[in-house]
């Protein structure tokens, strides 16, 4: 519902932009150009009657989702939700904004139903801000579809995730090096990405940010990415005391990933655990992705991961 304290908020353009480092912003404003479309979806979820269900529904498109499905059989109270977009991808000047809020309890999984396309642009550039809060005693997956970022795009994305010490956070993020068949490789104008982990009382646990084109070097030079096509990290955030054996697992199963170069290392202050994963194209490094993610989902809640009936 949306309430008239919600309404001028929502209307704010400086709450639907990331706020990227300075000297980023300051080339980012010199090529600015007219607005796009914004996008806005707002939801929270809590545990009701034995299952998780949605307590709070706002949706601007080409933001909107579904009813939340339940397709887990080792969760059979898991709500199953599926981020759609209208349209075929982002443009020059759109703004999308998330705001995700799981209560104490409740158990989620956050996903896209396609990758994310970003177009070539004339000026400006497209920007995402996720916020996703998990509450004591909730399990929560955010493991969206790869992002493609077309030859000259800009994009900036922001994942802002608040988790109390108590909850269970499995979370995941790919970038593809574009149009493959079109000869584009890492071709971008700018693609900087943050992902921010703080507790409820504003500590910052970590921050890890990719940044290639724009003011930073191109993602294909010997110290980025090189000859390595595709990138991505997966988090595992849980109670200290549920993560013992977890990085040894993590690695070994990555390790017997073929086609890919992994490696796992642990968050500050006992938080969890991150991945990072390189390959040549997305079939291998969407292959390790879902065998971390069942590897995490077994070690920390003892239920493999589900199939997503996806297309």
């Amino acid at each position: 519902m949306l309430t008239s304290a919600a309404a001028p908020q929502r209307r704010d353009a400086d709450r639907w932009t990331p706020q990227p480092p300075d000297a980023l912003m300051r080339q980012l404003d010199a090529a600015d150009g007219p607005p796009g479309t914004v996008g806005l979806l707002d939801l929270r979820f809590a545990p009701i009657s034995g299952a998780t269900r949605v307590t709070r529904q706002f949706q601007r498109t080409p933001l909107y989702i579904f009813h939340p499905i339940y397709l887990d059989p080792g969760r059979p109270g898991m709500a199953f939700v599926y981020v759609q977009h209208q349209g075929d991808g982002m443009l020059q000047g759109d703004r999308y904004r998330m705001d995700v809020e799981v209560g104490e309890g409740a158990d989620v999984h956050l996903t896209t139903q396609a990758a994310t396309k970003i177009y070539r642009m004339e000026s400006g550039y497209a920007a995402q801000l996720v916020n996703l809060t998990a509450g004591a005693g909730s399990f929560v997956e955010y493991l969206p579809d790869p992002v493609i970022p077309y030859r000259h795009s800009r994009f900036v994305g922001r994942l802002d995730i608040t988790a109390h010490p108590q909850a269970t956070v499995l979370l995941a993020e790919t970038l593809l090096p574009g149009r493959v068949a079109r000869g584009e490789w890492h071709a971008y104008d700018l693609y900087c990405a943050t992902t921010r982990i703080r507790r409820p009382d504003g500590r910052q646990v970590a921050a890890d940010t990719l940044s290639f084109g724009g003011v930073y070097d191109r993602a294909d030079t010997p110290a980025r990415l090189g000859e390595h096509g595709v990138h991505a990290a997966f988090f595992a955030l849980a109670p200290p005391e549920r993560t013992p054996g977890l990085h040894a697992a993590l690695q070994a199963c990555l390790d017997e990933s073929a086609d890919i170069v992994a490696g796992v290392s642990a968050l500050p202050f006992g938080a969890g655990l991150v991945a990072r994963v390189l390959g040549p194209s997305s079939i291998p490094v969407r292959r390790a992705l879902h065998t971390a993610w069942d590897t995490a989902r077994r070690h920390l809640t003892g239920s493999p991961a589900p199939h997503l009936r996806k297309g």
